[in-house]
């Protein structure tokens, strides 16, 4: 074996012998190396020493201290000089091996395995196992077993001496450890003994000092847990109290006291003095409870103040009109306003419920049910008036106009409800229009009173003795809503109180939270939410009442277009009224019942429309274009169209507003209703007003006819008959029937305008649509000849084409009328394409009357040509000698003849401008085409030149005598080639 340092540090020679056995090794023990190496380490490291210390003499030299050299040590040195190296190298030795040993903790348990078979280190390793023993004793005879034990040995000694170096390598921290857990022994005994002095201390502290105050202390708290639990008590006294006074407070309906004790026992609920008291684990229950009950209270109070108090009016209104329906429309009706005191009494009587009402934030929900009740009870309203008024209306006498139509029983009976109404005449359903109007009249003002009340209550209540309730009722309803809103929107809806106890919260923490959550931004909320419910109801009232009117109308939709225009203006305008005052009670348009009033106005005017359309075609095609004669009316008509000119010249609307001056005066009362204050004869007095329009315009018609007459008489002294002629514009019009039909139309059209004036544009559109067929028409059967075959006539004289160009020239005329007239009620924006229309119409009409003179000039031409044609075989008898014939020819005497009759017919029709015009044309046609002919013509005898002068002459003659506008420089009339011609042939004869 090699030499191995011991634990100690010094080297020693162990000689190991062949007969070293297992034995032997193992009594070797590990005790010594478990003590501490370091203990004594001093007085043990000078057994390393081989030789003994040197005993150190003081040094004696007689020299100074400053003359010592390194000489002078030398002999000192060379004696210590040997141990001195030797104790450095052992040092190194050391130091070297310590720091090796600390960087290669574990290296010898490495080492180990690697020089030990793993085999030895199996955790299964047993030398009885038979496996186990051939593996670790191969060998069969004694002296190799021999060997292996001497291997087995020198194994142990490895491992025990790689053992032993990792100890100590680790000794030193074990002992370190050791050391401090001694010294935290002593010092958890040091503490021991001062802790059970502080306890004496503090027992004799405890003893003497504190016992007794700590004995006051207890009897304080005794004393303040008694005054808690008096407290208490008192609190559970006052809350039970508090409980009896609400039930009787809300079996007595007595809502404001019993909204006090609610808030009173909310307050305790949201805080914490009741809580863990059993005995008041449902006092939550009972508040939400009570509040329910009170709201129940307060809601059915608000629509009892508010509906179902306003007494029997709706069955008096009924009475008085099943009576007017058999004796007049006139009369006392029931009144539907409310005075001064009887207003401050229904605002002092509501004031309390909407306190009450905002106190619970229960307002909103409350108007939305007052809304619907409302509504239900406007439309069972309306739906008795007609149940209990059909009966007596369906009985009355019919029209004669609508007698093919309805055929019914004398008592109405075996009728739907739709049949009766469509039974009913005009007059009758007019007044069931009116009975509904007064009953919805007296529904809405009441709701009107209703909503100002809330308006004065939530709005104009400065000063009020009530005021300052109503804001905190408004602030403590807004902060509930807000609460309620929040509570739903987190998926769950809490009971009021929970909204009340949120509420207290965020009340009671004021800073918290953005502006808009503030409490003013949610009173303003809350007010605004309570006023746009108030609006809301009157408006939802009004919007019924708008589609039970809506649909009465819908049921007679077939019949009003084939009224005549009183009654259906009877209906539009009481309709028209009602739409007017519900709108401003509502304070909304109507939307609903103004489509279904205009959709149905505009059929009345589509209807009367195609009526005329058809009526005028079919006077136009039996028209046989004779003269007629003019009846007074017609004449009133024109003169009302020309004294129009004050309506656009003066006021624009002089000529409607004396046409309804009584109907203004007598409805001046329903107008009322606009400031929701409506009078007794409102719904009356639109019955009436239908009638007051069309007897004024009758009367205006009237008086027209009065002032033709006048005119007429003074025309009858001046020899002419004034019922041959229509006056327009002062000029004479000759007409027939097809005109005078026409100018009716284009009256009642008038009428329809002012009537209707929401339609104008519509009737304005029809004019101009009869007018362009008129013309068109007129144009067909005169010019075009259709006449000869609907009407039956052999040919179109001239005498027709007259006649029809005095129609054409008097509707041209009384066109610039017509558009004043018609445009005053034309919206500002359609007018320009309208004017275009009416331009483009007059043209036509301007054109056309131009085309039947030039037909009636052709006409003429055409003449002249025929005789023209047998000229020549005239001219060829002259050459032969015949008696004298002073005469002139055939030719012109049958040319000036027929433009003699041509004159005549045309001078009687005509105007004096237009035939003047015509025969100008007629007049240049002579010239040029008689002077050609003549020139054509050979003359070879004396006998045919005389014949040749007097025909010319006579001929000159006709022409001279027929009026012409023609100007020229000659003194004689009408002069032109044809006296060129006769100057020429016979120039000294002939001047």
């Amino acid at each position: 074996m090699d030499l191995q340092p011991s634990p100690s540090g010094r080297s020693s020679t162990v000689g190991r012998t062949s007969s070293f056995s297992v034995a032997d090794s193992g009594g070797q023990t590990l005790s010594s190396v478990l003590n501490n190496p370091h203990a004594g380490k001093l007085e043990a490291s000078w057994g390393w020493w081989s030789v003994a210390p040197p005993e150190f003499t003081p040094l004696t030299s007689t020299k100074a201290a400053c003359d010592l050299t390194r000489s002078d040590f030398q002999s000192y040195v060379s004696s210590i000089s040997d141990s001195y190296y030797r104790f450095e190298d052992i040092r190194n030795h050391t130091t070297k091996e310590q720091t090796l040993d600390v960087d290669n903790i574990g290296e010898a348990l490495v080492a180990c395995l690697r020089e030990v078979p793993a085999l030895y280190f199996k955790e299964d390793f047993a030398l009885e196992d038979g496996g186990t023993f051939r593996a670790a004793c191969p060998f069969t005879d004694v002296s190799e077993n021999i060997i292996l034990q001497e291997k087995l040995s020198h194994y142990l000694d490895v491992v025990e001496l790689h053992l032993v170096k990792e100890i100590s390598l680790r000794s030193n921290s074990f002992f370190e450890a050791q050391g401090q857990l001694q010294d935290l022994n002593v010092k958890i005994v040091e503490g021991c003994n001062r802790i059970r002095d502080l306890k004496e201390t503090i027992r004799l502290v405890d003893t003497d000092l504190v016992d007794s105050a700590r004995q006051i202390q207890e009897l304080n708290a005794s004393r303040t847990n008694l005054l808690a639990l008096q407290h208490k008590l008192k609190l559970i006294l006052s809350v039970n109290q508090a409980l009896s006074a609400l039930k009787l407070l809300v079996a007595s309906s007595e809502c404001a006291g019993a909204l006090d004790i609610i808030d009173d026992l909310q307050h305790l609920l949201d805080g914490d003095e009741l809580s863990g008291l059993h005995c008041f684990r449902h006092l939550r229950d009972h508040v939400v409870t009570s509040i329910d009950s009170i709201n129940s209270i307060l809601s059915a109070e608000f629509m009892r103040a508010s509906i179902h108090d306003k007494g029997d009016k709706d069955s008096v209104i009924l009475l008085k009109a099943k009576a007017r329906a058999s004796i007049s429309l006139n009369g006392e009706d029931v009144g539907v306003n409310l005075d001064e005191e009887e207003t401050t009494n229904f605002r002092d009587r509501l004031l309390p419920l909407i306190i009450g009402l905002l106190r619970t934030a229960k307002l909103p929900f409350v108007l939305r049910t007052y809304r619907d009740t409302l509504t239900a009870d406007m439309k069972t309203a309306i739906k008795t008036a007609v149940a209990e008024l059909l009966p007596v209306l369906v009985g009355q006498p019919l029209e004669s106009d609508m007698g093919a139509e309805r055929t019914v029983d004398a008592d109405g009976g075996g009728l739907s409800l739709a049949s009766k109404l469509r039974s009913l005449s005009s007059g009758s359903f007019v007044q069931l229009l009116a009975a509904i109007f007064k009953i919805v009249q007296a529904h809405l003002v009441r709701a009107a009173e209703v909503k100002r009340a809330i308006e004065w209550v939530m709005c104009n209540l400065d000063g009020h003795y009530a005021a300052d309730s109503v804001a905190a009722a408004i602030a403590l309803g807004a902060m509930v809503a807000e609460s309620s809103q929040e509570s739903n929107g987190q998926g769950g809806a809490l009971p009021l109180s929970a909204s009340l106890r949120s509420t207290s919260k965020v009340l009671s923490s004021p800073g918290k939270g953005s502006d808009a959550i503030s409490p003013s931004n949610l009173s303003k909320n809350f007010r605004a939410d309570v006023l746009r419910e108030n609006a809301e109801a009157v408006f939802a009232a009004c919007d019924a009442a708008h589609g039970r009117w809506a649909k009465l109308l819908g049921v007679r939709a077939l019949l009003h277009p084939k009224l005549r225009l009183q009654d259906f203006l009877s209906i539009y305008n009481i309709t028209q009224e009602f739409i007017t005052s519900t709108e401003k009670i509502g304070g909304r348009l109507g939307y609903s019942i103004r489509g279904t009033l205009q959709s149905q106005a505009k059929s009345f005017v589509d209807f009367q429309h195609e009526s005329r359309m058809t009526k005028i075609r079919a006077v136009l095609d039996q028209e046989t274009w004779v003269e007629v004669d003019v009846p007074d009316e017609f004449q009133a008509i024109v003169s009302s169209l020309f004294d129009s000119e004050a309506i656009v010249s003066g006021s624009k609307d002089n000529a409607e507003s004396n046409m309804t001056e009584s109907y203004s005066n007598e409805g001046s009362q329903v107008g009322s209703v606009a400031q929701n204050e409506p009078t007794d004869s409102s719904s009356t007095t639109a019955v009436n007003a239908a009638q007051g329009k069309a007897e004024v315009i009758e009367r205006k018609k009237s008086d027209a006819v009065t002032s033709s007459q006048s005119n007429n008489s003074n025309t009858k002294e001046r020899g002419k008959n004034a019922t041959q002629t229509l006056e327009c514009g002062g000029v004479s019009y000759h007409m027939v029937n097809c005109g005078l039909i026409l100018l009716k139309m284009l009256s009642e059209y008038i009428d329809m305008n002012h009537l209707l004036p929401a339609l104008s544009l519509e009737v304005v559109h029809r004019v101009v649509e009869i007018l362009k067929f008129f013309n068109t028409r007129t144009c067909q059967l005169v010019l075009g000849a259709g006449a000869m075959q609907v009407s039956g006539l052999k040919s179109i004289t001239s005498k027709h084409l007259a006649l029809a160009s005095q129609v054409i020239s008097f509707i041209y005329a009384i066109i610039p009328e017509l558009r004043q007239i018609l445009f005053l009620k034309v919206p500002e924006p359609r007018k320009s394409l309208l004017l275009s229309e009416f331009d483009r119409v007059a043209q036509d009409y301007k054109v056309h009357r131009d085309e039947i003179h030039t037909k009636l000039v052709q006409i003429m031409r055409e003449r002249l040509l025929v005789h023209l044609r047998g000229l020549p075989q005239i001219v060829e008898s002259w050459n032969r000698p015949e008696e004298a014939d002073p005469q002139p020819s055939q030719f012109a005497r049958s040319l000036t003849k027929e433009v003699g009759f041509l004159q005549r017919v045309l001078s009687r029709t005509l105007h004096e401008v237009d035939v003047q015009a015509i025969f100008r044309q007629v007049v240049v046609i002579f010239h040029s085409q008689i002077s050609d002919a003549f020139s054509r013509l050979e003359i070879s005898t004396p006998q045919a030149k005389d014949r040749l002068y007097r025909d010319v002459t006579h001929i000159l003659g006709c022409i001279r005598s027929l009026p012409s506008d023609n100007s020229n420089n000659s003194a004689t009339p009408n002069w032109g080639q044809l006296d060129e011609f006769l100057a020429q042939r016979f120039g000294a004869e002939a001047s």
